[in-house]
Formats: C-alpha cells, sequence, structure tokens
C-alpha cells in the first residue's frame, strides 16, 4: 500500500501527473477540484474545500487500510499538512511518497493564462498565483528525505 501526495501550486501539472500515475498502476486519485466542480461547488469556497479534502483524507486511510494505493492531489501547500498526511499514512503501515512539482511562477502563469482559454475553465490571474507562492511553503530536502523514495 501506498499514499502518494503531490504538492505543488496551481498550474504545476498535479492532476496530469495524478491521472498517469493511476493509468500505469492501480491507484485511486482523489482530486479535490474534480469533485468541487462536480458538486457544482465553487472552487475558491476555501471552508467547503477543506471540508472536502478532510473527508478524502479518511476516505484514504480506509482505502490503505484495504491495501491500496491512493493518489491525492491536495496541493499540500504547507508543511504542518505534510507532516500531518506523512504520520497519518505511516501509522497505517503505507509508505508514503511526496511529489514536489516545482515548477517557475513564470511557467505556472503561462500554463494557467493557456488553461484559462478552455471552456468552463477557472479563472487564476496571476495576481492570485503571486498570492499563493507567498503562502505555499515548498518542501526543502531534509523534509523530502522523511518521504519513501519515488517508485515509478
Amino acid at each position: 500500500m501506498r499514499l502518494i501526495l503531490l504538492c505543488g501550486l496551481p498550474g504545476s501539472g498535479k492532476t496530469t501527473l495524478a491521472k498517469a500515475l493511476a493509468s500505469t498502476r492501480p491507484a485511486i486519485r482523489l482530486c479535490p477540484d474534480e469533485w468541487l466542480a462536480a458538486l457544482g461547488v465553487d472552487l475558491f469556497d476555501e471552508p467547503f474545500r477543506a471540508r472536502l479534502e478532510a473527508v478524502f483524507q479518511q476516505h484514504a486511510w480506509a482505502l490503505l487500510a484495504q491495501g491500496l494505493t491512493v493518489v491525492l492531489e491536495n496541493g499540500f501547500w504547507s508543511r504542518a499538512e505534510r507532516k500531518e498526511v506523512l504520520r497519518g499514512g505511516r501509522a497505517l503501515g503505507a509508505e508514503v511518497e511526496l511529489r514536489f512539482l516545482d515548477v517557475p511562477i513564470e511557467e505556472l502563469a503561462r500554463r494557467l493564462e493557456a488553461r484559462a482559454r478552455q471552456p468552463g475553465a477557472v479563472l487564476i490571474t496571476r495576481s492570485m498565483l503571486e498570492g499563493y507562492a507567498a503562502l505555499f511553503e515548498a518542501p526543502d530536502a531534509a523534509e523530502l528525505a522523511l518521504f519513501d523514495p519515488i517508485r515509478d
């Protein structure tokens, strides 16, 4: 059983990577953005997102307890959040992998601008992206070393 956390800002490729991972191994992929959209909830409704991510975490624990692999696309912006999920996964005996998608802000802005031209896309402006980047706590080498090695 393995828990794969995808860490990165909007536009970093979390969903693209999660879909690729789920297509090459048996894995359950949990994507907050897709669920929010499917439920008709504003993607920027932070209280609802927090509740949904808490439900996903509990669901991930149940799936891991059944020996399954789970991919969480929450973004994991804070060290505290990553530490909590690492501890929970390890308590279940799971390997826990952190994949940090470290993409320069210029590339993120370019991707988000291109995405915004797609039908039904949610607009994330450069200003919003810069605000998110200021809040984001990128994992350093010491933190990355706490997680299990990436298996492709």
